[in-house]
């Protein structure tokens, strides 16, 4: 009896390497499924040029620590005509006297004072920056999580291929037995075609089987950035292995620490404070120094002077304060400082929601481990029943429906178990994700 349920999971075997070796596609690991995204994946390069963008914006000169220095240079003229009266009697006229100016120059200017405007400024430049960084981690996070079920699913749906495969192998060998009888006048002709109409059910859901596992294995492969779909990777594992180990109290320290999300609501709250700063720093002096260097050419056509030519330098210091603005920063502080309230808020918030999901998220991980114990005590004895319930089949000692429906347990036990498993990765997936620890896949 036993030596015959090995055959079939033999024959298993064999259909599933035959289905392999035929498709000829490189495997990949998870880690190099990541690798392969983090360079090619589209939503990676954006976040990435998101942030370069930032570390670009952090510098002295946007936030206004250097001074400023223009060069110019001007060409100007004027056309009039005059007519004057002379004290001693009669009039003068001139028409048509053209006078030009030209000059050019070097002109700086630098803010000396602005109310700590500029230091503010600096500060959430570089907060901005730690932004960039932190939305560039959550998109990866995303992605390796997104990688990750992708991943798994694909395992999923080939364990349930080489399910559906060892089913259609069993209600081939079903359909010889009866054919067998029924050629030899022990059997009834029903019997055979009934075995027929579940041998092509089996192959028919074998068939629909392969489109599934087809739709996962295009998906990974366009999360990772694949261009040709004619050649595709799939992975290497075959199994879902599941992380037992999960302690809620850890996930929620690491949650507290390094959720990205957490991070990022706490940076706005302090953007939202340096907004509050630069306002308020329109209340203050501002002290400026300006200087310049500069040529002007002057022509004229009437007067003592031909041209005239000047080269110097100039220079100043501006002292100032706001006396009256008609309440406009009264009025943007007050929004700042609710601003502020919100973001807190919106922390507080936020954080009531990463606690809910991780709770939840956690106690369907834990029943999912329970059910696991029970699957796989499922999964033994389905086995051992198809085993004897054949071996009776084979025998002439059991009927053609009950065969079948030991066999349909069999079936549904082993989708059950990879379903759950499933079910419990994607459990592990996001609850890594939610506490900042999803790089331990990559």
């Amino acid at each position: 009896m036993k030596l015959h349920y090995q055959m079939f999971l033999l024959l298993n075997g064999a259909l599933s390497v035959c289905f392999n070796l035929a498709k000829g596609q490189e495997k990949y690991s998870l880690s190099e499924f990541i690798n392969l995204g983090l360079e090619k994946n589209y939503s990676i390069q954006i976040a990435r040029n998101n942030q370069e963008i930032s570390e670009n914006n952090f510098t002295p000169g946007n936030a206004g620590f250097l001074p400023t220095l223009d060069l110019s240079t001007k060409q100007s003229g004027t056309v009039n005509n005059t007519q004057q009266s002379l004290a001693a009697g009669g009039t003068a006229s001139t028409e048509g006297i053209h006078n030009t100016t030209s000059n050019a120059g070097v002109s700086l200017e630098y803010p000396l004072f602005s109310g700590f405007r500029v230091k503010t400024t600096y500060n959430r430049l570089k907060e901005l920056k730690s932004q960039g960084d932190l939305s560039t981690k959550l998109a990866i996070e995303d992605f390796i999580a997104q990688t990750a079920s992708e991943y798994y699913n694909f395992i999923q749906q080939t364990r349930q291929l080489d399910n559906l495969t060892y089913a259609v192998a069993l209600s081939k060998e079903r359909y010889r037995i009866d054919e067998e009888r029924y050629l030899i006048g022990s059997g009834s002709r029903l019997q055979m075609l009934q075995s027929r109409v579940f041998l092509n059910a089996d192959s028919s859901k074998l068939s629909r089987q392969h489109e599934v596992l087809r739709a996962s294995q295009i998906l990974l492969n366009k999360m990772v950035g694949a261009e040709d779909f004619t050649v595709l990777m799939e992975a290497v594992d075959t199994v879902i292995l599941v992380n037992e180990g999960l302690i809620y109290e850890d996930l929620l320290a690491s949650t507290l620490e390094n959720n990205t999300k957490l991070l990022l609501s706490a940076s706005d709250q302090v953007i939202s404070e340096y907004d509050r700063k630069i306002i308020a720093s329109g209340s203050y002096p501002y002290f400026n120094f300006n200087s310049g260097y500069g040529y002007t050419y002057n022509t004229y056509q009437a007067g003592n002077y031909t041209n005239q030519q000047t080269l110097g330098m100039n220079y100043g210091f501006t002292l100032g304060v706001n006396i009256f603005d008609g309440f406009n920063r009264r009025r943007e502080l007050s929004n700042a400082l609710i601003e502020i309230n919100n973001e807190k808020i919106s922390y507080q918030q936020l954080l009531q929601d990463v606690k809910a999901d991780l709770m939840t998220i956690f106690k369907a991980y834990e029943n999912n481990l329970r059910l696991l114990k029970l699957e796989y005590e499922n999964l033994e004895t389905a086995r051992e029943n198809m085993a004897i319930a054949f071996e009776r089949y084979r025998l002439g000692d059991l009927a053609g429906i009950e065969l079948r429906e030991v066999q349909q347990s069999l079936l549904e036990a082993e989708e059950r178990l990879i379903s759950i498993q499933y079910q419990t990765k994607l459990a592990e997936i996001s609850l890594l994700q939610i506490s900042g620890r999803i790089m331990e896949y990559f």
